[in-house]
């Protein structure tokens, strides 16, 4: 078959569904990425075998003319390569591919990675993306989400239709890449891995950090992530530059391969306000890191309190800070033990084979579709 993938970052395509496009190309299917141009990532892609093709697609724009233009592109490359399926990830996507993919008559699947931004505020583009999302999905052969929260909103907003839902519970994790790796039992350090956004819980680590720093003046706190990223809630470098010279947290910019830092880590943190299914709480599980998170949607899917880490208050950095301290005054055996159940979770729940067989079988379902159509 012609598959056709299309995301809003080369980026994400390759750091989050790299092994699932590896093996429908070992299978034999033809597989096309469609993304905003990205040298770097796009050869990635192609050196595992992808076909990339680029689009202009502004990822937080709310031009309408700008997401025409963006449609038309899409549609017109599905025309010319006759796809014979597609998979959308992200708003944009989403909505955008859709509407090309059903007036080509293409089956597609979309797959709802998260809420975002569109779900957090009550405004006409708030509005005007839910109707988007609608008419989007009718067509659909499936709408695939990360968390049952999400299946929710969306299903409580008429959205979707309950027989087009399925919960991929995350997009799978590779316990291959990540080896279990226990610290130094005498310096205890905690990382969080993500995005500079404020809606990260940036903030709220920053600030658990200052509490604790005092008492425990030892114990390191760094941030792994990419800073001026496109979007309203992005942390500013001058910003980042007072926390630093704060002296209470390490900056350590942004990074292709998250698996030296997280080896070199005791705990994996991620205050976020919401999320689909994060993959750096997974990372961090994978290699046998205890993790804390915010008790929202998305990182209670992955962390289970007391067991594989513990889950802080949202927006609560005193909390985050409790949580953190436990960690810090935890005997070495109690954090690998906690540890090892994470990994345990990931290999039980969220293993890379299990959603390699999920995708499998879509692909079985969506030639059947054009079987009956054609």
């Amino acid at each position: 078959m012609k598959i056709v993938f299309v995301g809003n970052t080369a980026w994400g395509m390759f750091n989050f569904r790299r092994p699932v496009l590896q093996y429908l190309v070992s299978l034999g299917h033809e597989i096309i990425v469609i993304t905003p141009c990205d040298e770097d990532f796009q050869g990635r892609l192609h050196s595992i075998g992808c076909r990339c093709i680029s689009v202009h697609m502004e990822a937080k724009g709310s031009n309408p003319l700008k997401d025409i233009r963006t449609m038309l592109h899409i549609r017109k490359v599905l025309k010319e390569e006759k796809a014979d399926c597609c998979f959308f990830y992200t708003i944009k996507p989403n909505i955008f591919g859709s509407f090309a993919a059903a007036s080509l008559n293409i089956p597609y699947i979309t797959v709802v990675t998260g809420l975002g931004y569109v779900f957090g505020v009550n405004n006409w583009i708030s509005k005007i993306a839910k109707k988007l999302y609608k008419q989007a999905f009718k067509k659909a052969i499936q709408v695939w989400f990360l968390n049952s929260d999400d299946v929710a909103v969306f299903i409580r907003e008429k959205l979707v239709k309950k027989e087009q839902v399925y919960l991929l519970n995350g997009e799978g994790i590779d316990l291959n890449r990540f080896e279990l790796v226990h610290d130094d039992t005498l310096n205890i350090s905690f990382l969080l891995i993500a995005r500079m956004l404020w809606d990260k819980g940036i903030g709220e680590y920053v600030e658990a950090a200052h509490i604790l720093k005092s008492k425990y003046p030892e114990v390191r706190f760094k941030l792994l992530g990419f800073l001026g990223v496109d979007n309203p809630a992005a942390i500013s470098q001058a910003q980042m530059d007072a926390w630093i010279n704060q002296g209470d947290i390490e900056y350590l910019g942004g990074t292709d391969d998250v698996r030296p830092y997280i080896n070199e880590s005791s705990c994996i943190v991620l205050p976020s306000y919401r999320e689909g299914v994060p993959f750096t709480l997974l990372e961090g599980a994978a290699s046998g890191k205890p993790l804390i998170a915010a008790n929202t949607v998305g990182c209670k899917e992955v962390v289970e309190n007391g067991i594989n880490g513990y889950l802080c208050k949202v927006k609560d950095a005193e909390d985050l800070a409790r949580c953190m301290e436990m960690v810090i005054l935890m005997p070495y055996q109690e954090r690998l033990k906690m540890g090892l159940k994470g990994r345990e979770k990931v290999k039980r729940e969220f293993e890379i084979s299990i959603v390699i067989d999920k995708y499998c079988q879509a692909l079985n379902e969506m030639q059947t579709y054009c079987r009956q159509q054609f």
